[in-house]
C-alpha cells in the first residue's frame, strides 16, 4: 500500500498527481505545515479527482487561535484566502482555503492525530475499495463526481449503502 503520509508517491503518479507534487513543493506547503502532521487526503492521492478538485491537506492543531494566526501569516497573500474556525461534527475545526496557479487548496485542522481524522480514514477505505473493485468502479465514481455528487456519497451510491454516507463508509467491511 502507498504511504500516504509521504507525498513522494505523487512524483510517480499521473499527470495531476505530479502537478500536485510540484505545487506542494513550489509553495513549500508541507514544509510550512510540518509541525501540524500534514497529510494530503481527498481525491487526488487516490486518482479519482476531477478537473476542479482541490488539494485537501489535513493537519493537527491544539490551539486553533494560534493556528489561525499562523495560516493568516503564511497564506493570506494567496488568491481567494479565507480561514475560519467552527465546530464540525462537534469538534473544533479550522478550515483555510486559498488558490494556487493549478489547484485550490483546503487546509483542515482538528486536535486529532491526522491518521485518526475521518478524511484520512475515508481515503484509505476508498483506496482499498478502488483496488478491489477495479477500473469500471473507479470510472463510475469519477462520472458521479462529474455529475456533482461528492466523493463519499458517490461511493455509498455504488455500494448501495443507506444512511449517512460519511459514517457508513467508515464502517464498511472491505
Amino acid at each position: 500500500m502507498i504511504d500516504f503520509k509521504n507525498i513522494n508517491y505523487l512524483k510517480i503518479g499521473n499527470d495531476r498527481q505530479k502537478r500536485a507534487y510540484r505545487t506542494l513543493k513550489e509553495y513549500q506547503l508541507f514544509e510550512k505545515l510540518k509541525l501540524y502532521q500534514p497529510i494530503l487526503t481527498g481525491t487526488v492521492p487516490i486518482d479519482i479527482d476531477i478537473p476542479e478538485s482541490d488539494l485537501d491537506i489535513i493537519c493537527r492543531c491544539e490551539n486553533h487561535k494560534n493556528f489561525s494566526k499562523f495560516l493568516q501569516q503564511e497564506f493570506s497573500s494567496f488568491k481567494n484566502f479565507k480561514s475560519n474556525t467552527k465546530r464540525y461534527d462537534n469538534i473544533e475545526t479550522t478550515i483555510c482555503r486559498f488558490s494556487t496557479q493549478y489547484f485550490p487548496i483546503e487546509i483542515f485542522a482538528q486536535n486529532i492525530d491526522t491518521v485518526q481524522q475521518n478524511a484520512y480514514k475515508h481515503m484509505i477505505i476508498e483506496y482499498k475499495l478502488l483496488n478491489k473493485m477495479g477500473d469500471s468502479f473507479k470510472e463510475n465514481i469519477r462520472y458521479l463526481k462529474l455529475e456533482g455528487i461528492k466523493t463519499e456519497p458517490a461511493f455509498a451510491l455504488l455500494l448501495k449503502l443507506e444512511g449517512d454516507p460519511y459514517k457508513e463508509l467508515l464502517n464498511y467491511e472491505i
